[in-house]
């Protein structure tokens, strides 16, 4: 298969399988000016699967550079209102949103901690009605990512330069099942396998999870009706997508209260253009009461305040150790893909959609049932070959759940 059938599979997947356009159906893209010419094989796939109308707002990383680094104080605690404008038609339409990355992790290194910190709450509070569609699954979304210079030299360094793009096309390419057979039945298939073990662990109904590795031990309690879901989602008109491509995972919900112990983390957080690396968190009724990294510790500290439920979590997820992005020993300082080679935790917003009616419920209903809400969720990573998870009935019986990493059923 050459580069060029590779990258329209690429674009197909993210119209049909991320996405899953319907006819007449309106379709945001959100991409920078390093993804233009794959956004553009994006939009005209878009249109050919019946797309009424494709809008893309695309940003500048260089730009966005400069906002940080000369814009006036005062306007880091705003956020543009057009923004938030373009959003809110989009959900009013049912129309469906992709972003297409290409994370420069060191974007905004240097950057004053408190600029990063205000413009994240600003924009998090500025759009609260996009967060609730986005969580409650209430239309269409998905992100994929695709190369830029700076990122495939921060992932391939020891690469010569003219080889750095094409390795991390490459290795993109293998991590969404481009390059053996149909992708579209590749990514069937594999959401079927993802299903299978969602569906094992809604039958057990574990009370908690109890995870052991070096560096961690911690409890979690899981709420009773909660649910396990994989990377396949359906909005309320049955539409289903895939919200992260690629995705190797099975999550929930925890109880807000309810998690004990301490963590250490074991790949690098990339969180607004900064890394927080070598972290440990510690976690009495399910608050963090101390939090330390050996780099990144003010951007950590943070993002921990920047409400009352980013001291909390919000997300359980499995992935084993074995999966695809993991065995590739690939570090890519992406969220995206460093997730999915690793069972992860996240700070902030809980999606109610892991829980029986959640949907259904609004904020003060969601908190009452002891489920996090916040205007922020940043998942980090916490796998290795050695962690073992143990799942605990309700009657205090103990199942492995995972052993040296991988699943144990």
């Amino acid at each position: 298969m050459t580069f060029e059938e590779k990258l329209e599979q690429y674009a197909e997947l993210a119209v049909k399988i991320g996405v899953n356009i319907q006819k007449g159906q309106y379709l945001l893209i959100n991409t920078t000016s390093d993804a233009l010419d794959f956004t553009r094989l994006v939009v005209k796939k878009a249109y050919e699967a019946g797309a009424g109308r494709v809008a893309v707002h695309i940003t500048d990383q260089e730009i966005t550079r400069m906002f940080y680094e000369f814009g006036a104080e005062e306007e880091f605690a705003k956020f543009p209102e057009w923004i938030v404008a373009q959003r809110n038609e989009c959900i009013e339409r049912k129309g469906a949103i992709l972003w297409i990355d290409a994370e420069d992790s060191d974007l905004l290194k240097g950057i004053p901690v408190q600029r990063i910190s205000a413009q994240q709450k600003a924009s998090g509070e500025a759009l609260v009605n996009y967060r609730k569609a986005i969580i409650n699954d209430l239309i269409a979304w998905s992100i994929i990512a695709v190369p830029s210079k700076k990122w495939a030299a921060k992932v391939f360094p020891d690469l010569p330069e003219e080889e750095q793009m094409n390795a991390l096309w490459e290795a993109i390419f293998k991590t969404v099942r481009i390059g053996e057979g149909d992708a579209v039945e590749n990514w069937k298939r594999h959401i079927r396998e993802l299903e299978q073990r969602a569906e094992y662990l809604n039958r057990k109904k574990y009370a908690k999870l109890h995870y052991k590795a070096p560096g961690t031990d911690l409890t979690i309690e899981l709420p009773e009706k909660h649910i396990w879901c994989t990377g396949s989602s359906k909005t309320p008109e049955g539409v289903t997508f895939i919200a992260n491509m690629p995705t190797e995972e099975v999550f929930t919900l925890p109880s807000k209260f309810g998690v004990n112990g301490y963590v250490r983390n074991t790949k690098p957080l990339v969180y607004q253009g900064n890394i927080i690396d070598g972290f440990t968190l510690t976690f009495e009724k399910g608050k963090i009461v101390e939090a330390h990294a050996k780099t990144g510790n003010e951007l950590l500290q943070e993002l921990i305040r920047t409400d009352e439920g980013s001291a909390y979590l919000g997300e359980v997820a499995l992935v084993p150790h074995e999966s695809p992005i993991s065995l590739s020993n690939i570090l890519y300082y992406n969220t995206l893909f460093d997730e999915n080679a690793s069972n992860h935790l996240a700070i902030g917003e809980a999606y109610p959609t892991c829980y029986v009616g959640g949907r259904d419920l609004e904020e003060k209903q969601l908190e009452s049932l002891g489920i996090n809400v916040s205007i922020t969720h940043e998942d980090f990573m916490i796998g290795s070959a050695e962690m073992d998870i143990d799942g605990i009935l309700p009657d205090g019986t103990r199942e492995p759940v995972f052993r040296k990493g991988n699943w144990a059923f």
